[in-house]
């Protein structure tokens, strides 16, 4: 990579290398070939880390209306338990 592409991302190699790899967690995640789980462990951050972190790129949660469906499902499920 030619360096004044690099030094968009950072000055440092470490730099550089954490902010495509951030770039490419999002992508990944937009793309939905990443889940929330495997971008916790991509980047090294807990749950509400990465919470933050999508937010904080604007990058809206996979969570489609399906899948509330399902979580009903199961918590009308878990509660009707006598």
């Amino acid at each position: 990579m030619p360096d004044q592409v690099a030094r968009q991302w950072g000055e440092t190699p470490d730099e550089v290398v954490r902010h495509v790899m951030e770039d490419a967690a999002v992508e990944g995640y937009r793309a939905g070939r990443l889940s929330q789980r495997q971008l916790d462990v991509m980047l090294g951050l807990d749950y509400w880390q990465t919470e933050a972190f999508l937010n904080a790129r604007a990058v809206p949660l996979n969570y489609s209306p399906a899948d509330l469906a399902a979580d009903n499902a199961t918590l009308e499920k878990i509660l009707s338990r006598p």
